[in-house]
């Protein structure tokens, strides 16, 4: 049998969330910068992320990223991390497991018990800094690009919801963020399907009532992913959060529908974001930490090292503390014969209406044979 396409890749999760990281089988894309590349890639070989992010090779809460050469000298390698319906400038957790995995399969030089290095992410570059033991990057703690507020307590009226306050802020991406218990959920497991509902209601509604471009970067538009926030469940936390990642297009003729999944991970970016607030809300000070909880439990420590402007608005340079595990290692191939080259969604899992690609349809993602709602 005659495979094509093969792609070597290392599975890792980071305090939950999934991310794959492909080691090999793709060769470089062009572009003068790692955001250029991103672009590229998207308009050129979108069929990569549909065929590693939808089954039979992903499911809907997967994510994944590919090293390429940076094109920062000052960086070791570069990345393009990819989600089910977008190309993230930056994402915390996919950081974390890049970083783990270029660390432990000896892809950069490695010093314990501390390594440091730079990649260089679609957003700009990010600094790692590695503590190692015995070979296992036992932490991974990362300096972001610098994160910001674009509003606060903005009124966005949400059909079926009404209005609701929301903050939309940057943290390598643009986020929609909300109170939970004024919405009257308590960030438990056993409401997921409720969070990812509204979270995709009220980010698609910030979307069209409160658009937001990156002032120094116009191909980063939001918001596209909400944040949903709370107390923290005991001391080991200062609040919780759950952050709704999108798997397809928000109908809002079919309210009872669901087209998202929730980040099983802290968020990392979505902790840059939520900091901002904090900040400019004079509730998180310069070198503070803040232990941020996620729907499983666990907790990245983030802090604020310093401040900055970006575009001319006021920003902070974030950190964020947290591990990745491997758990697999895989060559993915590609039969000449298989019916489903790209994948495919079934709305069983992945919602009524979603087809699993992009909503950006000039970059030239189609849909499944078996997308549903087809």
């Amino acid at each position: 049998m005659r495979f094509s396409n093969g792609i070597v890749a290392v599975d890792a999760h980071a305090a939950g969330e999934p991310g794959r990281v492909i080691v090999g089988g793709v060769l470089d894309v062009p572009g003068a910068t790692m955001f250029d590349k991103m672009r590229h890639f998207a308009a050129h070989h979108d069929a990569v992320r549909l065929r590693m992010l939808r089954e039979p090779r992903g499911y809907p809460a997967a994510n994944c990223n590919l090293v390429l050469p940076a094109t920062n000298p000052a960086a070791a390698a570069g990345y393009i991390i990819m989600e089910q319906v977008e190309y993230p400038p930056m994402s915390g957790t996919n950081t974390i497991c890049v970083a783990t995995v270029l660390i432990e399969m000896g892809m950069v030089p490695v010093r314990e018990p501390v390594t440091e290095f730079l990649l260089e992410s679609p957003a700009g570059l990010v600094g790692i800094r590695a503590d190692v033991v015995d070979g296992k990057a036992r932490r991974i703690t990362f300096e972001n690009v610098p994160s910001f507020v674009f509003v606060l307590d903005a009124d966005v009226e949400v059909p079926g919801l009404g209005t609701v306050k929301v903050d939309v802020a940057y943290g390598g991406m643009i986020y929609a963020i909300a109170d939970a218990a004024a919405l009257g959920l308590r960030l438990a497991p056993d409401e997921a399907r409720d969070l990812v509902r509204v979270g995709e209601m009220i980010k698609a509604a910030t979307r069209e009532q409160v658009p937001c471009t990156h002032p120094d970067n116009p191909g980063i538009v939001g918001p596209t992913i909400a944040l949903l926030s709370g107390p923290p469940s005991g001391p080991h936390a200062d609040l919780r959060n759950t952050v709704v990642v999108s798997t397809g297009e928000l109908d809002w003729n079919r309210p009872a529908t669901w087209t998202g999944a929730l980040d099983r991970s802290p968020c990392g970016t979505g902790t840059c974001a939520k900091m901002a607030t904090l900040h400019a809300r004079g509730r998180l000070g310069l070198g503070q930490d803040f232990r941020h909880e996620g729907i499983l439990d666990t907790v990245f420590t983030g802090r604020l090292v310093r401040e900055t402007t970006v575009g001319g608005r006021p920003a902070v340079v974030p950190t964020i503390g947290g591990t990745a595990w491997i758990t697999g290692f895989s060559t993915y191939v590609l039969d000449p014969e298989d019916p489903f080259p790209e994948g495919f969604t079934v709305g069983d899992i992945w919602g009524a209406g979603t087809a699993g690609a992009a909503p950006d349809r000039s970059r030239g993602a189609g849909r499944g044979p078996l997308a549903a709602g087809d």
